[in-house]
């Protein structure tokens, strides 16, 4: 069931100017519905994914059989707590074993019309397939994200974004065009196209990475002279990594651009955008009431968290609507906070904050470390600093013997170095309880990205591979 949207009867958007009026929801019916509502809306539709889990697909039947878990097993939304969790690697797993999509597909292949992936951090390709239905289901719940953030009819947007394999590159052309909106797609690797796109085409709108914002304001004014305000971009939709909803990244890239900027977040086996700031600008709202069942866990336990103001975990996806590769209790590895369960925008969902990757955590001296937040505590001295860090690791985390070792970048005209070295090890202490040593370097000395940051050197690579 999917949600009309607001009125489009203008048949020249583009000419209607800055001050027309658009509807503040694509799909207010279930944007603004009460949880008591959504909740009664996923029982049911979790009930027929089970039925269709325990029909078709051969990956559940054995886990299930495993698990000792039965079809009666489930009765409410409460009882998917007492089936197993599904993890990445029993994935990568299933599809080695019965490739080219695994077992966990439960689609005929005749079914299937286009096929996504992800490399992750093996390197190796971990595909995700979609029938027509599925891929319709992704349209729509991408242009509600989109939307969310503000996309509107008018809006001329630049997808300066990855758009083969990527889940969010397709996906994202189906769901903005269908808004209405227009979409161009320049891809990554190609920041002097999409400047002549902004350019000739009077874009208002890009679709990127937040290091691919930075990367390309900085390219701008070094290659073309320009300071990037001046091109007249209105919004930066961001996502695929942690960036854009840390407020001193954020203010950084709103001033470089002179535009408003949003995130969204997603995952490559569920749907490509799932979660997506409104303009407000507090949090990302939950956009698949009706497609996608979302638990928060303890990390270590794995005990369901009640989704609250304050509650923090590890976010877990279950599919309410999926065909080819329908996924239950889907462990993403975000490690997310929640910021609220209502906003000034009218929307009922709840908000989050993704805080980075459980993965990519740091343990010094038992106090958990997401390099993130040494991004967020570096960024805050600009314009002192770039806001550029990398994390560097002698040997193979998750432990690390302290201090932290952080290299960053001070900003071209800074001088009292030993200062400022002095200020963010103390910030860091203060902020995170760890102690850190912080290794200034000039402006431009770290890698830029023009997709996802590396926000981790892993020094005892290099050493491993200088030995061989």
């Amino acid at each position: 069931m999917f949600y009309g949207a607001g009125d489009r009867s203008n048949p020249h958007p583009r000419r209607a100017g800055a001050n027309m009026r658009t509807a503040e929801y694509l799909d207010r019916e279930v944007e603004t519905a009460s949880l008591k509502l959504v909740q009664r809306l996923q029982e049911a539709r979790l009930a027929k994914q089970l039925d269709y889990l325990f029909a078709r697909s051969l990956f559940y039947q054995e886990k299930f059989q495993a698990a000792r878990i039965r079809r009666k097993d489930y009765r409410r939304l409460g009882d998917l707590a007492r089936f197993p969790f599904t993890t990445k690697e029993e994935l990568r797993e299933s599809q080695a074993a019965c490739p080219p999509l695994g077992k966990h597909v439960a689609a005929h292949i005749d079914d299937i019309i286009r096929v996504h992936s992800s490399t992750g951090t093996t390197g190796k390709p971990s595909f995700v397939g979609l029938t027509r239905r599925d891929a319709k289901v992704w349209t729509r719940l991408t242009a509600r994200s989109f939307y969310t953030q503000g996309l509107r009819k008018p809006d001329i947007v630049i997808h300066a974004a990855g758009l083969t394999l990527f889940v969010a590159g397709l996906s994202s052309k189906d769901a903005i065009e269908s808004v209405g909106a227009m979409f161009v797609p320049i891809g990554t690797g190609a920041s002097e196209k999409a400047l002549m796109a902004i350019q000739l085409l009077r874009a208002t709108a890009m679709h990127c990475t937040p290091s691919y914002a930075t990367y390309f304001a900085d390219w701008i004014r070094r290659e073309a002279g320009l300071e990037p305000r001046e091109l007249g971009l209105k919004k930066l939709f961001c996502g695929a990594e942690p960036g854009a909803g840390i407020p001193a990244v954020r203010a950084r890239l709103q001033q470089d651009w002179g535009a408003r900027v949003t995130e969204g977040l997603g995952n490559a086996d569920m749907a490509p955008i799932i979660f997506s700031e409104c303009p407000d600008q507090s949090g990302m709202h939950f956009n698949g009431q009706e497609f996608v069942r979302v638990e928060i866990i303890d990390p270590e336990s794995g005990e369901v968290l009640p989704i609250e103001a304050g509650a923090t975990g590890e976010l877990v996806y279950t599919s309410l609507e999926r065909e080819c590769v329908p996924l239950l209790r889907f462990r993403t590895r975000d490690r997310v906070a929640v910021l609220g369960t209502s906003c000034s925008c009218g929307r009922t969902s709840f908000k989050l904050r993704c805080i980075g990757r459980t993965d990519d955590m740091l343990i010094v001296l038992g106090v958990n470390v997401f390099p993130s937040a040494v991004k967020e505590i570096v960024s805050s001295f600009h314009p002192r600093t770039t806001g550029e860090i990398q994390v560097v690791l002698d040997e193979p985390g998750p432990k690390v013997v302290p201090p932290l070792k952080v290299v960053a970048e001070y900003a071209t005209g800074c001088s009292d170095l030993p200062a400022l070295k002095d200020e963010i090890e103390r910030k860091i202490k203060a902020t995170l309880s760890v102690s850190a040593s912080v290794d200034l370097v000039p402006a431009g000395t770290l890698p830029r990205y023009e997709m996802k940051g590396q926000l981790v050197k892993k020094a005892y690579e290099d050493i491993v591979a200088k030995t061989k």
